[in-house]
């Protein structure tokens, strides 16, 4: 049985298009759970055709947090995921429910339940100069290296090519250690949902034809009308990236499809490299198992370690 003090978290992952949602809502709803969204891009309002997001449906079944909670025009960091879902972890833990934390995005995920906390932190002048002075003369392969260096899982989950992210990530890796706080030391239970890669692909652009029939270039040309631009980090998301240098002349609707089918499925082989190396993940075979089943295999194990 778990300890009293000692916080639990449910933890449901895998790449995109393997099926989490309808998994976690499976194990969520019998067990009277609510569900912590760990994803980059689902915190932004009006971001919906593109990210997958629980449907009206399945949000009044079971609670969800950290969806819809900042402007599509604002910067999201990892500090502050961290920040928002431990404390809705330990909310959520405070009123006897169990948290499940369910998402593809490794680096939140680890930020919650693996890294020491990471208070608000302001930029850093002289060290973002130094850093892209770097960059300048080395490339972003000379921060990718550096972060290695100093937090090789944070490496491990952010493209040697993303300047923006390792800038940011560099900074915080860099402070003094002494400084944070250690994660909280959770009751964790890990699963992972896996599919055979030609069933994830075939899965990953049945997705994608469906975000742009069900209009994800309308949903784009709306934002671009109240002030989104591409250079916001809400449209460095995949699908939205695409379709705003769609939208801008740069290819065609035919072209913008293909290529997000293209860099999800790279998207979802790095996903698959990252959580590879965690041990402590009970991986779920989605190709032998239905939403249903593998819902309740993650009931009855929770039953087993902290009772019904």
């Amino acid at each position: 049985m778990v300890e009293p003090d000692r916080p639990r978290l449910v933890v449901i992952l895998g790449p995109t298009a393997a099926g989490k949602t309808e998994v976690a809502m499976e194990a969520a709803i019998p067990l009277g759970a609510e569900i912590v969204a760990a994803d980059s891009m689902t915190v932004y309002r009006g971001l919906e055709r593109g990210t997958a997001k629980p449907s009206r449906e399945d949000r009044m079944l079971a609670p969800h947090h950290l969806l819809d909670v900042v402007e599509p025009t604002a910067t999201f960091s990892v500090a502050r995921y961290q920040a928002m879902a431990r404390k809705a972890i330990a909310a959520i833990n405070r009123r006897g429910k169990l948290p499940l934390l369910v998402g593809g995005a490794g680096l939140y995920i680890s930020a919650v339940v693996d890294y020491p906390d990471f208070p608000p932190l302001p930029p850093q002048p002289e060290v973002r100069e130094r850093l892209t002075a770097d960059a300048g003369r080395e490339g972003t392969a000379a921060l990718h290296g550096e972060l290695a260096r100093l937090a090789p899982d944070l490496a491990g989950a952010i493209h040697p090519n993303d300047r923006r992210r390792l800038l940011r990530a560099l900074e915080i890796a860099g402070r003094d250690a002494g400084e944070r706080r250690p994660p909280p030391n959770y009751h964790l239970l890990m699963f992972g949902l896996s599919r055979d890669r030609a069933e994830l692909y075939r899965r990953i652009e049945a997705r994608v034809d469906r975000m742009f029939a069900e209009g994800l270039l309308e949903e784009v040309a709306g934002l671009r009308a109240v002030g989104v631009r591409r250079e916001h980090q809400s449209m460095q998301a995949l699908g939205y990236r695409e379709a705003m240098a769609c939208l801008e002349g740069e290819y065609s609707r035919e072209r913008a499809m293909y290529l997000v089918k293209r860099n999800t499925r790279r998207f979802a082989k790095r996903q698959m490299t990252w959580f590879r190396r965690d041990s402590r993940i009970e991986w779920l075979d989605m190709g032998e198992l239905t939403p249903q089943s593998a819902g309740q295999h993650i009931r009855e194990r929770v039953a087993a370690c902290w009772g019904a």
